[in-house]
């Protein structure tokens, strides 16, 4: 279960990496295992999306996750050092 949200398949995230990174961090690093906006990482999370985006930029100065634009979205996707800190 993430953040809450009964229809997510997402399992929740390792307590190790929960306890290192914070729950919300966590979740949001395992959810992007395909590109996806922040409004749809919201959404998915049931959390709104300003707080998202604070929790992305905070992953992606520390390496975990990379962005890319796409017309008027902006992408996230884990980063190899963020796949290694999920296995």
């Amino acid at each position: 279960m993430i953040l809450g949200s009964d229809h997510s398949t997402q399992a929740a995230p390792p307590t190790a990496l929960a306890n290192l990174l914070g729950r919300t961090r966590a979740c949001i690093l395992g959810h992007l295992t395909q590109p996806t906006s922040t409004t749809e990482l919201a959404q998915q999370l049931e959390v709104p999306p300003g707080t998202v985006s604070q929790h992305l930029g905070v992953l992606h100065r520390a390496g975990l996750v990379t962005s890319a634009r796409h017309g008027h979205l902006v992408l996230y996707l884990r980063s190899p050092l963020g796949d290694q800190l999920l296995t």
